[in-house]
């Protein structure tokens, strides 16, 4: 089937998207740029088209998030097809393996095994994909990474990392079972980053380091997702800078041009009005 200078429309059929990644793929034909990609050149924006799914969810955007769907789905296509050009697999495979691991994983659904709370259904989902990874492991000629905290991908969001490296911790009991141990365990933190500032410590940013990763801890605790939530204070900050900005400029003025004081009592003045 020839790609050069095709006629396309748009279309609700996935046939359509493998067709228009596969001419633009095609050498001679096909576009500069998706040809010379590769996995690790893609890999970036696999990450980032997560993300802007992510932030149209936060922001409520529904017309936002089909299309950032859709843009994620595009990722999903284009290593989809230079496996294919490698021999490798095609996008025929990756639906046929993940449509089998949600059966598989979901005996309680597709088979005749127990689980109907959510919690069950979490320690069987995790027992079975605890299993997959030894069979595979096996079968190729090694074992599975044994440790406890085994599995979890290096190329997570820090914070996200941290919240699963404590799950799996406190899964084997290396836990505390208050949120309030926790606090005192982010002040032990802060008074440590202080000790370091006073003593000039070169191992202050470690210092900050542990200070982070007690913070995900509490949020841990209260069963809130830190990744979630640093991005609900971002927003929380640049709405409140725009305020300041705002109120700078009905007086003349950019914020270069103000002191700290200035800025502060404004910020203080957006942050009552928030609450008011």
């Amino acid at each position: 089937m020839s790609y050069a200078n095709p006629i396309m429309t748009p279309s609700k059929n996935i046939t359509r998207l493998l067709e228009i990644m596969a001419a633009l793929r095609t050498p001679g034909t096909g576009c500069p740029w998706d040809l010379e990609q590769t996995f690790r050149t893609i890999a970036p924006y696999t990450l980032e088209e997560a993300y802007e799914v992510a932030d149209a969810i936060e922001h409520d955007d529904i017309e936002q998030l089909r299309e950032e769907l859709g843009d994620l789905l595009l990722q999903v296509v284009f290593h989809a097809r230079m496996a294919e050009e490698q021999g490798a697999f095609d996008f025929g495979d990756v639906v046929e393996s993940i449509t089998q691991k949600l059966i598989r994983r979901h005996p309680h659904v597709f088979a005749d095994a127990e689980g109907r709370t959510a919690a069950a259904v979490k320690g069987m989902w995790e027992r079975i994909k605890a299993e997959e990874k030894a069979a595979k492991a096996a079968g190729k000629g090694h074992s599975a990474p044994s440790g406890a905290l085994a599995g979890i991908p290096l190329a997570l969001p820090a914070l996200t990392r941290a919240l699963k490296l404590q799950d799996k911790a406190g899964a084997v009991g290396f836990d505390w079972n208050d949120p309030r141990a926790v606090l005192a365990k982010i002040r032990e933190e802060a008074d440590e980053v202080e000790q370091a500032l006073d003593q000039g410590d070169a191992g202050v940013t470690a210092e900050v380091g542990d200070l982070l990763f007690a913070a995900v801890n509490l949020a841990r605790h209260l069963k809130a997702d830190p990744e979630s939530l640093l991005r609900a204070t971002n927003q929380k900050f640049e709405r409140r800078f725009a305020a300041i900005e705002q109120a700078l400029a009905a007086r003349g003025k950019k914020p270069k041009d103000a002191d700290l004081a200035e800025m502060d009592a404004l910020w203080n003045e957006a942050k009552a009005a928030e609450k008011a």
